[in-house]
């Protein structure tokens, strides 16, 4: 799947941390497929009300027939909050431009106060697809978008307690099914991070975190539908953050995928932050 289930929830969940400079963090995740990530991010503010974020990364992942795919992702984003009502817009790309890729744009409207946050999301994203050639085909190139619509959400429960919602739906320009596309099958692996995994019809997230001291438990549910096979996949994660000095954490994360496209798979990831004041 896309980035929203391999970035670290920690900055998704707001900016209040970035309000006094800047957070900055690296990381890698790595599936018992044999699938492996590495990722930056980068959250700095620009003044009190606007955030500027940013990640890097990328990924390798074996196929079938002793081939693999590296995949890169970049995503650049600007955040303003005008009091009460805030505008988030972004960019990235991702993929394998010998493969799969994508241009991505996407903005979001959101309202917040001291204890809400209700947010409308919306995503365009531009696919370039090259079909590979086989004894039988010559290949060839397919373009195609995907427009996605959802809503996202966050409620202080308590002091400690916070809740998350979100879950976006995506319209497809061509028909993606697998009995008219067969070249998309090159691409399925036994990994979380496959390429097919960021063509999905639909993602729906919940997760609950708990602020323990200076410690945080965030536990993360997630499912998600294919739209080349109509496959799901069902996602349970828990992450443990805790400070390593006065201006750095680490950050511990482990899943379970249940899948119909690629199995059973567990993952593990590991992040580091460091923060700086303005």
């Amino acid at each position: 799947m896309p980035l929203p289930r391999s970035l670290p929830l920690l900055l998704l969940a707001g900016n209040a941390l970035a309000a006094e400079g800047f957070i900055v963090g690296a990381g890698v995740e790595g599936d018992s497929a044999d699938g492996l990530a590495g990722t930056v991010v980068a959250d700095i503010a620009l003044g009190e009300k606007t955030w500027l974020s940013g990640s890097a990364g990328g990924n390798t992942v074996e196929l079938p027939r002793g081939l693999s795919i590296d995949t890169v992702y970049g995503d650049l984003g600007l955040d303003h909050w005008f009091d009460p009502v805030g505008v988030r817009v972004g960019v990235a790309y991702w993929g394998d431009s010998d493969v799969l890729d994508s241009n991505d744009w996407r903005a979001s409207l959101y309202w917040r106060n001291d204890a809400v946050t209700l947010a409308g999301d919306y995503e365009f994203r531009d696919f370039t697809f090259q079909i590979p050639a086989t004894d039988f085909f010559p290949g060839r190139t397919v373009e195609f978008d995907a427009s996605g619509v959802g809503l996202s959400a966050r409620f202080d429960l308590t002091d400690t307690v916070d809740l998350s919602l979100s879950g976006m739906t995506y319209d497809y320009s061509i028909n993606l099914s697998l009995d008219r596309n067969r070249g998309i099958l090159e691409l399925l692996s036994f990994s979380r991070l496959s390429l097919i995994n960021s063509l999905v019809d639909y993602r729906v997230f919940a997760g609950l975190g708990v602020d323990v001291g200076d410690q945080r438990w965030q536990f993360d549910l997630g499912t998600w539908q294919g739209e080349v096979d109509d496959g799901r996949t069902r996602s349970a994660t828990m992450r443990f953050l805790t400070p390593l000095g006065d201006a750095s954490d680490i950050e511990f994360g482990l899943g379970f995928d249940d899948s119909e496209l690629y199995g059973s798979v567990t993952f593990f990831s590991v992040f580091l932050y460091f923060y700086g004041g303005t």
